[in-house]
């Protein structure tokens, strides 16, 4: 089994990014670097790939071997190494439950300190919007998950689901999400399980850092339409000249078989400039709720859960 992710990710591939520039601006190689500094080649690898904990005496040494003492990206250093340092709330569950199979715990770090999230969920409402009972059955039925392994899972969505609210030294996550119709028509669980995470969506949707938008039947299909991804917007408070770097945003693409990591920054902009797509073919806001207000109301509850 791989190791764990152990923190956010967004400070390691800053520094990562950091110290690859100017690698890459000097001319030297991998071999060049790692000799001079009698380091191996495997530990600069690591950090230039944002694998592992960065140490303060090596991204220091690499300062001073570059000669960017001075520079503003230097003196933001240690900040990004003392951030990196913290270990994520999610290390206190256990392995199996978030690193086997579907690398949970990486997905994780990515959101912990992203400012935005836009996703796109087809056929499951999105996460950040699922209540326990929808959430239990969607384990359950859908993936199958070992009983064991119900009560984590669970902490480990609601304790995401407080990102919504407050983070500690982060502004609250902002959502941005467009689910396709069939999210809304998909029973899980029960007709009554639907009925409360139907009513839950218009209760959430109207808080102010949660845009929720339905793609309907009707729409115009537009790309990336046929998979579920999350979008994560990162910005700098620290750095205000520069608050919005696409180059530090990343997509994770959900598939079956765990998450796809696709973090070139032309590839991350083609899928931010996908959802915004997804958001302009999509219902309004306002529009998205009456229609989940009609799905809702129009549920017919079997006998027994009357």
């Amino acid at each position: 089994m791989p190791p764990q992710t152990s923190g956010p990710l967004g400070p390691r591939r800053k520094i990562a990014a950091v110290l690859k520039q100017w690698r890459e601006e000097s001319g030297e190689s991998l071999n060049d670097v790692a000799e001079a500094l009698l380091i191996s080649t495997s530990k600069l690898s690591r950090l230039e790939n944002a694998e592992g904990k960065p140490r303060l005496r090596d991204v220091r040494d690499l300062v001073q071997h570059y000669g960017k003492e001075k520079t503003p990206q230097a003196g933001q250093l240690p900040r990004l190494v003392k951030a990196s340092e913290v270990n994520g709330w999610w290390t206190n569950f256990d392995d199996n439950v978030l690193v086997e199979h579907i690398r949970l715990d990486t997905h994780i770090a990515y959101e912990a300190d992203a400012t935005v999230e836009r996703v796109y969920t087809i056929p499951f409402i999105p996460i950040h919007l699922q209540t326990k009972a929808y959430a239990a059955a969607y384990y359950q039925d859908l993936e199958r998950r070992p009983t064991d392994q119900m009560p984590e899972l669970l902490q480990i969505r609601e304790k995401r689901k407080e990102a919504l609210k407050h983070r500690n030294g982060l502004d609250p996550l902002r959502l941005i999400a467009v689910t396709h119709e069939c999210s809304l028509r998909q029973i899980v669980g029960s007709a009554q399980v639907m009925r409360e995470q139907l009513d839950e969506l218009l209760v959430r949707s109207g808080e102010e850092n949660v845009a929720l938008h339905v793609f309907p039947f009707s729409a115009t299909p537009a790309p990336t339409m046929t998979c579920m991804y999350a979008y994560f917007q990162y910005e700098d408070p620290e750095d205000p000249e520069d608050p919005e770097d696409l180059e530090q945003d990343v997509v994770q693409i959900e598939t079956q078989d765990g998450f796809l990591t696709i973090d070139n920054p032309k590839d991350v902009k083609r899928y931010r400039d996908a959802h915004a797509e997804l958001v302009a073919a999509a219902l309004s806001e306002d529009d998205s709720r009456t229609l989940i207000r009609s799905i809702r109301d129009g549920l017919l509850l079997p006998q027994s859960e009357l």
